[in-house]
Parts: structure tokens; C-alpha cells; sequence
């Protein structure tokens, strides 16, 4: 194996050198491991090249090989040496059966899906049955097109591709290979389930799908078996095509369940990416030590420089900063720290350097709690594929007990030759029972529907979310970042008599651009939106409590609250009145005094989203209960609830593990909840409702852990994403009840039941026509979705 050229910048190694020590080298050095790529050893204390896969570490020379790795690791894990083993103590489950559980990998006995460990990681790498099955699906679908070309289209444009004699053998040669490889999981997972006794969709594609092949296989062979009168042209038909496009079809349908599934693992990665590596202990001398995460203990003393993240759960022992907790409370304004003040690992800390103790790590942090939470309810839902399931544990045995009754009847009381027209009925039942249209029913009316609703702005991840959308009756709804913009504006100035908005706002901006108070930037921000000169500052000081003060272009300029007003001989009621009733409206307000006389006031807020009113009210008329989470105050919360209507009940000063307690109550009280949410602490919410919608403008946390994503946060594509559910799950019903129909009248004609009285039999030909015609109904039935209405 050659190695693998080094990223630029990066110092060249060699086989069975130590890798440079990079930022970790005051760490003892860990015992050397080989790189799974180039084969070098390394040292996983000093590589900052990790990666996991199937729950194991892997420590890597440079990012070029973890790139690689990464992209393909079973192309590396087959070397000699390297394939891992089970992490110990490690548990798998059925994301279908959570009751399933065992310690090594494997398929589950009642479903067939693959197991999945329960524990949540932070491997990025695809799952090695997504690789499998995709390429199995490249394959089967690369074949499937001239299986198609010869066998269906040639007969209805008349046109033979090949020899007519020679067909049936190139059919036979196009579909071996689908059937036998592409679909070999199929027939394994379908034996299993006979074997055990537990039908299921596997046991369904794989008997329909081998009994068309070994009919075809007899038919090719052996075609003397077969009668005259089942002949056309001289020829026994063949049914190659329903065996491998049904092959096909299915591996698609998987290959789309499984990217499904593992998309929802990156929530978790995307929450567990929130805490860095490393973390800085400050030693008994004053220095900073780097360190790993894993290393930090209770009560170690840690430092945390302007812009980087929160490693663990403590309090601030020195310096004094702003925090940005949206990742907890969804709120955009940075949270400002001070000695004794909470830090959350996970947060960011935004401009000034801390000292924390330490007194929450690994997983007693509030970021794991709320991991673990997502991972949970992510697990606690079943997917769409169970009905399927349910279908095929009675209808799988009654389709082969009628195919063995039919053959005896007519091997014992039918016309001669017996044998013939009692395997040809058998097959035919067989044939017609293949589960073209059930199998087609639920992923055509899904993927034409996700088409559509991407067109409407709504991003469909799990085929589960828009069956649950359907019948939801209560939407749980995030204040900040989904009712409103997310983020605090300049919404009104008020000057006292003597005084112009543009020089009230210019001397305020000036002074906020040295505050560290959250609302400061909304100041700065709106001055710089309309154009003012940034004006010089002097003797800028901050009033802790009250306010800031500064000398402006020669004028004394103090902004604070009410106390600070007294404090330079400023105070007015009127102004203190006039506040009052903004903050009763959610506002933040800030009161400015200039020369030491009131100058006015200015308010700042999350201002509500233009269509947030007529979005409410639509939804209203769907039928649904409205309820509005927050982690804001109580009283910005009903002023923004007053100010869009509709919403029938508030609940704020809510931590994110509230907000999924206030949706797993209403759920065990009968609710079925809809959550939409932007932030990371919607998340825990979101995947334990029973569908979470999110908006696009919001976290990667929160889209990885909704069903729906709302592209452009547009609340109207709330009513849309409804309608589309609804259409969905009307088309899929519609389908279904074909489907049954269609086998309900198909399989009795199959098997003979009109023979006696008008001598009509159904060769495995026209079972063969009638089931292609059943599909081209399904998928026709479908793509109507694909102009509705939303």
C-alpha cells in the first residue's frame, strides 16, 4: 500500500516514525498504534487526526489518511491487523424493536433491519449496509435497464432487441445476477424470517421475487414441462423482468431508509461536536496546560479565551465576559458572566477571558444529558415500514397456503395434463402475489411527495414525519428564532424635547460600541444601517447594575436604567412611565441621558415575523392546539404571544430538558405533537415529538434532529408541510387499498375459481401483465402528488 501524500504545511513521516507531538507534546505520550492507511505508527495522545467507526478509535498520521479513511473505511479495514472488534461491553439494538438487544452486530429476528449500537458516538463514517446496499442498487439498477429494454418495451413496440429465440436467455443473463447477488441479503433475511417463524417484508420480496425467477429458470430450461396452450409464438413466457425490477426497487427503497437512519445519527454528532477536545488547566504556577476533555476533573481550574467553546458545566472564578447560551435557551442576546456566575459546557464564550472551576464533566455535563436525551427519542419512534410488516406476518402465509392448495386441487382433480396446470396456477399465484404494487404503494407516493414539498420550501428527512403530520392535533412552537426574527433589533427611538432621533442614536452607538451589555450590538447595528459616522470616545466607563457612561465629540453621554439616570441628574418620570410600558411589550430598554439631561429612550427587541400572524391563524384552521415554549421571561413571552394571537397557551423560563418534558406530557396525556423549533435547545424536543419540524435558517443540531426542515424559516411553509402530509398520506392510503384490491380479486382468478364455471384460467403470462399493469397504476396514482395543491 503506498502512502498517502501529506496535507500542505504538514511535516512528511515515515513508516515507523513517531508523529510530531503538535499541540498535545506536554501530555505523556500513549502507547503507538498504527495508522489504518498508510500503516505508520502513531501516537493517539499527539495526532490530532481521530476518527470512529462501529464504536472503535482510530488514530491517524495526518488528515489526508483520516480524509481517505473516513470516505471508505472498510477498504482499509480489510487489511490483515486492522479489522476492529466489537468495543466492549458495546450493545445493539433494532431501531424497529428496541426490546432486541445483543453484543455484537448483526440483523434483527423479527424485521430484518440492521442492528444499530445504542450508544451514541461521534463516528461520522456511513454504515457499512448503506455502502453494501448501495452497491447492490448500482448494479441491480445498471441491469435493470436493458432487462427492461428487452423483456417490456421490445414486446410493446414490437421491436426485438435480440433473436426472439435467444431472448429468454439473455433475459437469464441479465437478471442472475440482480436476483442472485444484488438480491442475496433479501433471500438470507427472508430464510431467517421463515426459520424463526416471523414473517416479514423480507419474507415477501423474497418469495415473490424466487418464484418468479425459478419459474422463469424451469421455463428457459425445460420448456417441454409446460403445455401448448400456455405457449405464445411458439415460446413459453418468461417473468425475468418482475424478479429483477422487483429486486431493484427494493434495494432503492432500503438504500433510502438506511441514509435515513443514519442521517439521524448526525444530530447526535452535531451536539457532541459542541464541546472542543481540549481544555486549558491552569496549573498551581498561573500557566495554561492543554488538555485533553477526558482529562478534566471536578474542581480543576480551567481558562477560556474570547471565542472559544465552554469545555464543561462550572462557575466563573475570574475575568467578566458575555456568553452565548442560545445553544440553551434559543435566546440570541450573549448572557453576561461574572464571578459566581453558571457556565454550560458547549457555549460560547464571546469576548473576554474567564477563569471556571470545573464541577460537572463527561457525562454529567448538561450537553450530555441533552445527547443522551435526542438519542433516546430518536430510538423511541417506530418507522413508517411497520405497516408493511404488519401486512405481510398474515398475508405472506395466506398467499402460500392458497398457492399449495391451489396446486394440489388441480394435480388431483384438474383437466390433464395435471401437473402442468396445477404448477403454472401455483405460479401464477405466486406471480400476481408479487409485491409489486404493496412494495411500490408507500416509497412512490413518499418520494413524489418529498419532491414536492422541496419545491414548497419543506424539507422531508424521514418518510415517519409526514404519517405523523397527518394526524397531529397539538403544535408545540419555539418563541425566538421560529415566531420571531431571532435576533434583537433597534425597534423604536424616543427623543425628549431638544433632541434629534439620528444624534440620540450616533452618541449611544458610539458608547455601546465599548459595552459589553447584549443589547449593545442592536444599538451599533441599526446606527450602522443608517449611515452614522462612528464618533470618538473617551473615559468610557460601565456601571455594573445601572449602565455605561463616556465623553462623546466633547459631550458627556450616559446610557442605563432609571438608577443610572438618578445618577447623573437625569431622571424623569414621563421617561420612567414610557418605559415601563415597552418592557410590558417585551422590550428591552435602554434610557439616555446627554449633558446631564434626559435625552429619550431607546427599545430594543426580537420583533415578530411578518407572517407569523396569518401563519398562527391558518394553522388554527387546521385544527390544531397552539403552544408556545420559551426559555425567555414570562413577560416577553406573552407580549409576543399577544402580538401574533392564536396561541392558546404559554409556558417560558424553560430549560431545553423542560421542553421535552412539556412534549413527552401532552404525548402520554393522548396529544399527538408537532414541535417546530430553530436552536439547540429545541433539540431534545424535537426528537421526542412525534414529528419535529425545523426551521432552515436555524442549528445544524436542530434540522439534524426534526423530521421536517422548513428551508427558509417561513412559518407559511408550516400550513404548507401540513397539506402536504396530508395529501401524502391520502395517496398512500389510496395505493394500499389498490394494492389489497387488486390481490383481493388477483390471487382467487390465479388460483382457478372462475375455471368451473366459465373455463377461464389466468396463465402466469397475464399474472405477470396484471401485476406490471398494478404498478404502472400505483406509480401513475402517485405522481399526482406531484401537482397538489399546498
Amino acid at each position: 500500500m503506498t502512502t498517502p501524500a501529506n496535507e500542505p504545511g504538514q511535516p512528511a513521516c515515515k513508516h515507523g516514525e513517531q508523529a510530531p507531538s503538535g499541540r498535545f507534546q506536554t501530555q505523556p505520550t500513549a502507547p503507538a498504534l498504527q495508522d489504518p492507511v498508510c500503516g505508520m505508527t502513531v501516537d493517539s495522545a499527539t495526532t490530532p487526526y481521530h476518527a470512529t467507526h462501529l464504536g472503535n478509535d482510530y488514530h491517524f498520521c495526518s488528515a489526508g489518511c483520516r480524509a481517505k479513511f473516513v470516505a471508505d473505511p472498510a477498504a482499509y479495514l480489510e487489511a490483515p491487523g486492522i479489522a476492529p472488534e466489537a468495543p466492549h461491553g458495546a450493545t445493539w439494538i433494532c431501531p424497529m424493536h428496541p426490546q432486541i438487544r445483543q453484543e455484537q452486530p448483526g440483523t434483527c429476528p423479527l424485521c430484518g433491519m440492521a442492528l444499530e449500537l445504542e450508544s451514541p458516538t461521534i463516528d461520522d463514517a456511513p454504515p457499512p449496509e448503506l455502502q453494501d446496499f448501495t452497491r447492490r442498487t448500482w448494479v441491480a439498477g445498471t441491469l435493470a435497464v436493458p432487462l427492461l429494454l428487452v423483456s417490456m418495451v421490445g414486446e410493446m413496440l414490437g421491436v426485438h432487441f435480440v433473436p426472439p429465440t435467444w431472448n429468454a436467455w439473455v433475459q437469464f443473463a441479465l437478471s442472475t445476477p440482480i436476483v442472485l447477488w444484488a438480491g442475496k441479503p433479501f433471500f438470507e433475511r427472508g430464510w431467517a424470517s421463515v426459520r424463526r417463524r416471523k414473517p416479514n417484508m423480507f419474507t415477501l420480496v423474497s418469495l415473490g421475487v424466487g418464484a418468479a425467477y425459478v419459474y422463469s429458470v424451469i421455463a428457459t430450461i425445460a420448456p417441454q414441462l409446460f403445455p401448448p396452450a400456455f405457449r405464445m409464438h411458439g415460446l413459453v413466457p418468461v417473468y425475468y423482468k418482475a424478479a429483477g425490477i422487483v429486486v431493484a426497487l427494493v434495494l432503492l427503497g432500503q438504500v433510502l431508509e438506511l441514509r435515513a437512519r443514519s442521517a439521524t445519527g448526525r444530530a447526535i454528532r452535531a451536539l457532541m461536536n459542541l464541546a472542543p477536545t481540549t481544555a486549558r488547566r491552569v496549573t498551581g504556577d498561573g500557566a495554561d496546560m492543554e488538555i485533553p476533555l477526558v482529562e478534566v476533573a471536578v474542581g480543576d481550574r480551567l481558562r477560556i479565551r474570547p471565542g472559544e467553546a465552554i469545555p464543561v458545566d462550572g462557575v466563573v472564578l475570574e475575568g467578566r465576559s458575555s456568553v452565548d447560551e442560545a445553544m440553551l435557551t434559543g435566546e440570541p442576546a450573549p448572557v453576561l458572566k461574572e464571578p459566581g456566575a453558571r457556565l454550560t459546557g458547549g457555549t460560547i464564550n464571546t469576548n473576554g477571558s474567564l477563569v471556571m472551576a470545573a464541577q460537572a464533566v463527561g457525562s454529567d455535563t448538561v450537553l450530555a444529558r441533552i445527547v443522551r436525551m435526542v438519542a433516546e427519542a430518536q430510538r423511541s419512534r417506530a418507522p413508517i415500514q411497520a405497516i408493511a410488516d404488519r401486512v405481510s406476518g398474515w398475508f405472506v402465509p395466506l398467499v402460500v397456503g392458497i398457492a399449495v392448495v391451489t396446486f394440489i386441487v388441480w394435480n388431483f382433480a384438474g383437466p390433464e395434463p395435471r401437473f402442468g396446470h396445477a404448477l403454472l396456477n401455483a405460479m401464477a399465484v405466486l406471480i400476481i402475489a408479487c409485491p409489486c404494487a404493496l412494495g411500490l404503494a408507500t416509497p412512490m407516493s413518499i418520494m413524489v411527495g418529498t419532491g414536492r414539498g422541496a419545491r414548497a420550501g419543506v424539507l422531508v428527512k424521514h418518510a415517519e414525519a409526514l404519517q405523523a403530520l397527518d394526524t397531529v392535533d397539538t403544535l408545540v412552537i419555539d418563541k425566538t428564532g421560529t415566531l420571531t426574527k431571532g435576533k434583537p433589533q433597534l425597534i423604536a427611538i424616543e427623543t425628549a424635547p431638544g433632541f434629534a432621533e439620528d444624534e440620540l442614536l450616533s452618541l449611544a452607538a458610539a458608547v455601546e460600541r465599548n459595552s459589553e451589555h447584549p443589547l449593545a450590538q442592536a444599538i451599533v447595528a441599526a446606527a450602522q444601517e443608517q449611515g452614522l459616522a462612528a464618533l470618538d470616545v473617551e473615559g468610557f466607563q460601565a456601571t455594573t447594575g445601572a449602565g455605561v457612561a463616556a465623553h462623546v465629540s466633547g459631550r458627556s453621554v450616559a446610557i442605563g436604567n432609571a438608577a443610572m439616570m438618578r445618577s447623573v441628574g437625569a431622571s424623569s418620570e414621563t421617561a420612567d412611565k414610557q418605559a415601563d410600558a415597552r418592557r410590558a411589550q417585551g422590550a428591552g430598554v435602554m434610557l439616555v441621558a446627554i449633558d446631564g439631561q434626559f435625552a429619550g429612550m431607546l427599545a430594543v427587541a426580537d420583533p415578530v415575523k411578518t407572517n407569523a400572524c396569518a401563519a398562527i391563524a391558518a394553522l388554527r384552521s387546521e385544527q390544531l392546539r397552539i403552544i408556545m415554549l420559551t426559555g425567555d421571561s414570562r413577560r416577553t413571552a406573552d407580549a409576543v404571544a399577544q402580538a401574533i394571537g392564536g396561541i392558546d397557551e404559554v409556558q417560558a423560563d424553560l430549560k431545553p430538558e423542560d421542553k421535552a418534558r412539556v412534549v413527552h406530557e401532552l404525548r402520554m396525556n393522548g396529544a399527538r405533537v408537532a414541535m417546530a423549533g430553530d436552536g439547540v435547545n429545541d433539540a431534545p424536543a424535537l426528537a421526542a415529538a412525534d414529528v419535529g419540524i425545523a426551521m432552515g435558517t436555524g442549528t445544524d443540531v436542530a434540522i439534524e434532529s426534526a423530521g421536517l426542515t422548513l428551508t427558509k424559516g417561513e412559518l407559511s411553509a408550516l400550513v404548507r408541510a401540513r397539506r402536504l402530509a396530508r395529501a401524502t398520506m391520502r395517496n398512500i392510503r389510496q395505493n394500499l387499498w389498490f394494492s389489497f384490491l387488486f390481490n383481493g380479486i388477483g390471487v382467487p382468478v390465479a388460483a382457478g375459481v372462475l375455471y368451473p364455471a366459465w373455463g377461464i384460467l389466468l396463465s402466469p403470462m397475464f399474472a405477470g401483465a396484471a401485476m406490471a399493469l398494478s404498478s404502472f397504476a400505483v406509480v401513475t396514482n402517485a405522481l399526482r402528488l406531484s401537482s397538489a395543491r399546498l
